[in-house]
């Protein structure tokens, strides 16, 4: 007896070795040179990749053994533009007023889970009501399943403009919102905005430097902060050590973004020249959503889908925005990758690596973008983004080599986030 009350009080003050896991891997893609690496072993000891050996390789205590032999294999991908609350539908705009917290809470698990099981083990979230920042611990914590979360909670607007939460809303429920609420109108207010997005726990700021698509108001593309409400953003943004990402369809409020200061400019779809050669010089990354301006098209031609105001909007923007991504590319824009995933069904997120195919940018160069960029633009260099020696066990496989079927990333069949294995 004496000796189960020691084998017991050992169990507490012991850490149990969960068993190392060895992956056996067909092919290994280095999304950082595009090159490819037949039979490799990569052993995963808890939430690491501790190392990757030629061949197939057996260890000397007790380990699992994952055979991915026929598959290939790559890191865990990321989206830097998701709106993981929500999901558009017809029902969208009244949902606003019927949906309390809490429901909003519950459909978004359903979203996170379904992003990650599409092997997208990190996202930015660039805006919903705040419920984000809560979903984000709570897949930290284990309580569900969904990728890591870097969010904004809720993203900044001016006054009626894209973002401004009461748009649309009959004049008795409009009130003024203002910063807390994530409308800014001066620089002060900008500073107090980023200010209280740091107290209530978000990663990075957002700003919808022009009129977006899917806002009940006129303009998807007129300049919505000034320059000076910018680099106060910015400014403030940099005390907190914040990065700054500008939702901007027209040219004008872009490049006012970019002059701002700003690290990111999301969609981009009305960028002049001038404006692709000042983000050069700026060093700030265009983040393409060629799927969101698709997606928003075609639904547009449903009846009643959108509002009209939104419709008109979505049917002039939606159809320009590829041809400007292509464009950008050629001009050699520092490029991301984001797809919007909210404007259409979370999961779907891999059919922008197609319809950046299409723009004539090769599937190495937007793995890369949705890798080892996207990780860099993160601040997570050193632990997310590929598959090295000491690097989050973040990896996926497909069936296919997807620079020769790009459609094989739509495909995931295998995904391990932190070292936990969430699909087989």
């Amino acid at each position: 007896m004496k000796n189960l009350f020691l084998y017991l009080a050992l169990l507490f003050i012991v850490p149990i070795c969960a068993q190392d896991i060895y992956l056996y891997c067909g092919t290994v893609i280095d999304t950082d040179t595009g090159d490819m690496h037949p039979a490799k072993t990569i052993i995963v000891s808890g939430n690491k990749i501790k190392s990757i050996r030629d061949g197939y390789v057996t260890g000397a205590g007790d380990h699992q053994i994952i055979d991915l032999k026929d598959k290939v294999v790559l890191p865990g991908l990321i989206d830097m533009h998701v709106h993981i609350e929500s999901e558009f539908s017809p029902q969208t705009y009244i949902k606003r007023f019927t949906n309390n917290d809490v429901d909003v809470a519950f459909e978004s698990t359903v979203y996170a889970k379904r992003t990650l099981m599409a092997g997208f083990t990190a996202v930015r979230d660039l805006g919903g009501s705040g419920v984000n920042i809560a979903l984000r611990n709570a897949i930290n914590k284990g309580l569900i399943e969904g990728p890591r979360i870097f969010t904004c909670g809720k993203a900044l607007a001016t006054t009626g403009g894209h973002a401004d939460p009461t748009n649309g809303m009959k004049r008795e429920l409009m009130g003024d919102p203002g910063p807390k609420e994530g409308v800014v109108n001066s620089k002060e207010d900008g500073k107090k905005a980023v200010r209280q997005r740091y107290k209530n726990g978000a990663d990075v700021i957002k700003i919808t430097a022009t009129g977006g698509v899917l806002s009940v108001a006129k303009s998807g593309q007129n300049p919505q902060f000034t320059l000076e409400e910018i680099q106060a953003i910015t400014s403030t943004a940099k005390d907190y050590s914040f990065s700054v990402a500008a939702h901007a369809h027209g040219d004008e409020g872009m490049k006012l973004a970019v002059l701002g200061g700003v690290n990111t400019i999301e969609h981009g779809t009305l960028m002049s020249e001038e404006t692709m050669e000042l983000m050069k010089e700026k060093g700030c990354y265009l983040i393409p959503t060629i799927s969101a301006g698709k997606q928003v098209a075609e639904k547009a031609k449903q009846s009643g889908f959108f509002p009209e105001v939104v419709a008109k909007k979505a049917l002039e923007i939606g159809p320009k925005h590829q041809a400007t991504m292509a464009k950008a590319y050629k001009k050699g824009v520092p490029m991301g990758f984001g797809t919007d995933a909210g404007v259409f069904p979370h999961g779907m997120n891999a059919i922008e690596f197609g319809y950046l195919l299409e723009a004539g940018i090769p599937v190495r160069e937007s793995l890369k973008a949705a890798t080892v960029t996207n990780a860099a633009l993160l601040d997570m260099s050193d632990s997310l983004g590929q598959l090295k020696e000491g690097f989050l066990a973040d990896i996926i496989a497909v069936e296919e080599d997807p620079t020769k079927d790009v459609k094989s990333l739509e495909k995931v069949v295998f995904v391990m986030k932190d070292g936990l294995i969430y699909k087989q």
